[in-house]
């Protein structure tokens, strides 16, 4: 379970530094390296509930066994892939083998495990998750810098086939149960998901004034209401919007979204400023991440024992805090003159609130429903995850081109907005070359403080959504006055730690 949930999480960022080098090899446009990362963020977090319910009736462990499988080959293709057409077709693909490997972690670790073995199992779990995202810059940098950006979907093979042996080998299936799958729904939340990811990425290429724009913003709005009148209706829904009538629960889940906001979406852009306007390598731009990583495997580890009573709830509060803080640090930081030394502070502070809160999240969300939910929680909880992380990266480049655009304006380059828009996508040098040997000092004296000011305020948002998120993640899990551990929203959060785990 490790294995899959290092490779799936793994590759939510891996692709980061490894940017420039796929734009130069296949000439891809910004928007297009934004859908190289958002396509397999959209893709598991459109289908991650839906393939739960699929996974209910074939058996999780076969669920599982195809998402493996289905990751390795989208895997290879990604690898050979010949343009950004076909990698980006391959990475939604990832995508879909990741949501059928990420719903059944949850049901298979509790099938393995008991009592306080589960609890431990479960700190092990969370230790590699927290860690997992923050070191796919790093595993890409080294990989990107020895062989080529292509190594870094190759590497997932010789892995693949070791989680799947050792899945044959160790892993049972538990009771299927029956019923059938809500395709509308499944269909309805794709819809909702892929528009309003793509009006959000448009937005920044043509503008918030572009009619193609609103249009797709009013499919991603209709798509949402559908799929809220489907799953009220249906007799089994892909989620049972009652749950979210839990305060506790919708706490955990603005929790999990502010989460990978806050902690991940503006790794992208950070990667792009240090390789192609500070000029580092790819893998000194992934070692920047390590104490991200660091803190983040250090703190998931040794918090396992903690992850019983009210003690979720404060420990997701500040880790949120953590983060929230740490983005706004890396801003106060970072400007023109700053180089990659700007940004560990702030990542220091944020891999501590991701070790905090990820395998929290996991152990809350679990708490606060039924154990026949289990499912429905954990793929809700992903879903939350990767659809925020998705969304966060299409925003966060209209903050970074719209703060970009507007320095270089400031020093009077021309067409400062595509040409802001070309910064983003690590097109610095080709910029450079444009433009005769005379004008090159000012014009890279300007790039230099537009990406600086982009990676700026795609940090302050950042830490604004973490701080915004423990706001409100504080106010929807704090327990009212007269309830109590048998009534009342999320009675399960302070249930004894065996009856939790069961």
């Amino acid at each position: 379970m490790c294995l899959g949930t290092f490779m799936l999480l793994t590759d939510v960022t891996i692709v980061n530094v490894a940017l420039p080098d796929i734009r130069n090899n296949l000439g891809s446009s910004f928007s297009s390296l934004q859908w190289v990362v958002d396509g397999y963020a959209i893709a598991m977090a459109a289908l991650m509930l839906g393939a739960g319910s699929i996974a209910d009736l074939i058996g999780h462990r076969r669920a599982y066994l195809a998402g493996l499988f289905l990751f390795a080959a989208a895997s290879m293709v990604c690898g050979l892939a010949p343009n950004s057409a076909v990698l980006i077709v391959a990475r939604v693909v990832q995508g879909v083998g990741a949501a059928a490997m990420s719903c059944t972690a949850f049901a298979l670790l509790n099938g393995a495990y008991d009592g306080r073995d589960r609890a431990a199992a479960y700190g092990v779990w969370g230790a590699v998750a927290g860690a997992s995202s923050a070191l796919g810059p790093i595993i890409g940098g080294i990989l990107t810098d020895v062989a080529s950006w292509r190594s870094i979907f190759f590497v997932n093979l010789p892995v693949s086939v070791l989680a799947i042996a050792l899945c044959w080998w160790v892993l049972t299936d538990g009771e299927r149960h029956g019923g059938r799958v809500d395709r509308a729904g499944m269909t309805a939340f794709t819809v909702f998901a892929g528009s309003g990811t793509y009006a959000l990425i448009r937005a920044n290429e043509h503008g918030w004034s572009n009619a193609v724009t609103w249009w797709l913003i009013a499919v991603a709005v209709a798509a949402l209401l559908v799929f809220i009148a489907v799953e009220r209706s249906v007799a089994q829904p892909m989620l049972d919007l009652a749950l979210l009538r839990d305060r506790v629960f919708a706490g955990v889940l603005v929790a999990a979204a502010a989460l990978f906001f806050a902690s991940f979406c503006a790794l992208m852009y950070t990667q792009i400023w240090l390789q192609s306007v500070l000029g580092m390598s790819p893998i000194q731009a992934g070692l920047v991440g390590l104490p991200l990583s660091v803190m983040a495997f250090l703190v998931s580890g040794g918090i396992g024992r903690y992850l019983h009573g009210d003690n979720r709830g404060r420990i997701i509060v500040w880790g949120l805090c953590a983060v929230g803080v740490g983005g706004v640090l890396g801003a106060v930081l970072t400007h023109g003159e700053s180089s990659w030394v700007a940004l560990i502070p702030g990542f220091l502070v944020i891999g501590l609130g991701v070790g905090l809160a990820t395998a929290t999240l996991g152990s809350a969300a679990m708490a606060t429903v039924p154990w026949h939910r289990a499912g429905m929680a954990t793929g809700a909880l992903n879903t939350a995850q990767q659809l925020s992380f998705a969304l966060g990266i299409a925003l966060l480049g209209s903050v970074f081109t719209a703060r970009a655009q507007d320095v270089l304006a400031d020093h009077s380059v021309p067409d400062a907005g595509s040409a802001a828009r070309a910064v983003g996508g690590g097109q610095s040098a080709v910029l450079l070359q444009q433009v005769a040997p005379e004008f090159r000092a000012a014009l890279n004296d300007g790039i230099r403080a537009a990406a600086a000011s982009g990676v700026q305020g795609t940090l302050a948002v950042s830490g604004i959504v973490g701080l915004l998120g423990a706001g409100l993640a504080l106010v929807l899990m704090r327990r009212r006055k007269g309830e109590d551990a048998e009534n009342g929203p999320g009675a399960n959060i302070v249930a004894t730690e065996e009856d939790v785990l069961a």
